[in-house]
């Protein structure tokens, strides 16, 4: 039997909008996956210290404020310099199709933007995440 696949769900910076990251959540964790929230106005470092502390699979970054050029390469930048390397990163939110790309040479697995469908989220991640007893 394998284990679940431990998702951490966050909301890095001033972005107050949560509605989308508890829908996702919802759905993720509808579909059997173990679902970690943060909340909002997390740091960083505070949700690179979530990840490695829940031993999470991946970590879902939700983000609408336009930061995330600034706040995703210091996530990735984080996870990286404390040695965590199997940790699956994805973003959602208003992500321009020109940002798309430098966040997937940055080590972004995929962005899904407004509207993508939730079983295409939760598809991706059960395809990409190694899950082992």
């Amino acid at each position: 039997m394998t284990r679940k696949i431990r998702v951490v769900i966050a909301k890095p910076g001033l972005d107050g909008h949560d509605r989308g990251a508890k829908i996702i959540a919802r759905a993720l964790r509808d579909a059997g996956m173990e679902v970690i929230y943060t909340g909002l106005h997390q740091t960083p470092e505070q949700i690179v210290e979530t990840a490695i502390q829940e031993d999470a699979d991946a970590v879902g970054i939700s983000i609408l404020s336009g930061a995330h050029m600034t706040l995703v390469p210091r996530i990735l930048a984080g996870l990286r310099e404390n040695g965590v390397e199997d940790v699956l990163v994805v973003v959602g939110g208003t992500i321009p199709k020109d940002d798309v790309a430098a966040l997937k040479e940055q080590g972004v697995a995929e962005v899904f933007t407004p509207g993508a469908p939730m079983s295409r989220i939760v598809d991706f991640l059960k395809a990409n995440v190694p899950v082992q007893a």
